[in-house]
């Protein structure tokens, strides 16, 4: 396991493509809004459950920091303050015990730093998964359907494939394509087998190497997955999958590519 994290980004799978022009109900029903989060049930999380060995944890979250970067034009800056204390002002006066104390004051994009992406974040034409209108369910205060707070707890069998070692690098280079190829290759070498309900995680070196050390460089691209590689991991029906990198694709979709 490296020593940073390795799910900086992670995507909710859909289940069902969100083509503008061709939309069609996702097989879990026209109302759902977790997608393959539904395979998380309380048999699966036994099951992965039995699976540690160790009990040992590793995080998978990166430090976000005021002016870390980010995808424009996100940003993220910080306050410490000292709520009624400013002037030489006691609490001692409202509370009866001169105390003092300092608060966090935050000012950021979600999409900044370690992140899941909801079923609401991202569509096609103003559709959304289960063919929804962004007009219907999104309003400046909030999404009124699709939000993350949707998603239930993530306890699911977690699969780890090491493409930095696939290629023997330490580090894959911005635009580097993981296609469906490497990931046979890589999985089979590591003697490991996707499943219905994983949580598949890539690990190609990139935040390691770059983030702390060459910020600029580290948002300005990154290593990822093609298209036809995440249509192969979909047909696994995997919870989530995930990088160690701002973004999971190399590459965008092109328009006519089947999306997952």
């Amino acid at each position: 396991m490296p020593r940073t994290a390795l799910a900086v980004g992670i995507a909710m799978v859909l289940s069902a493509p969100v083509l503008a022009a061709d939309c069609k109900p996702s097989k879990w029903g026209k109302d759902d809004q977790v997608g393959n989060a539904n395979y998380i049930t309380p048999q699966s999380v036994m099951q992965a459950v039995k699976l540690v060995k160790k009990g040992e944890t590793h995080p998978l979250g990166i430090t976000v920091y005021p002016g870390m970067p980010a995808f424009p034009p996100r940003t993220t800056a910080m306050q410490i303050v000292a709520p009624g204390q400013h002037n030489g002002r006691s609490m001692a006066r409202d509370l009866g015990w001169d105390i003092t104390y300092l608060d966090d004051l935050a000012q950021l994009w979600f999409g900044t730093g370690p992140q899941i992406d909801g079923l609401g974040h991202l569509g096609e034409s103003g559709v959304y998964y289960n063919c929804n209108q962004a007009k219907e369910f999104m309003h400046i205060t909030g999404l009124k359907k699709l939000g993350t707070h949707g998603i239930p707890p993530l306890v699911a069998r977690g699969v780890l494939i090491d493409m930095a070692r696939h290629f023997g690098v330490a580090t894959m280079n911005a635009g580097d394509v993981i296609d469906t190829a490497d990931i046979k290759a890589a999985a089979q070498a590591q003697g490991v087998e996707f499943r219905q309900g994983d949580i598949i995680l890539f690990h190609t070196g990139w935040t390691d190497a770059k983030l702390a050390q060459e910020p600029r460089t580290w948002v300005s691209g990154e290593p990822g997955l093609s298209n036809a590689a995440a249509v192969y991991l979909a047909g696994f029906n995997p919870v989530a999958v995930g990088a160690d990198t701002w973004g999971v694709e190399a590459v965008p979709p092109k328009k006519g590519d089947k999306v997952f």
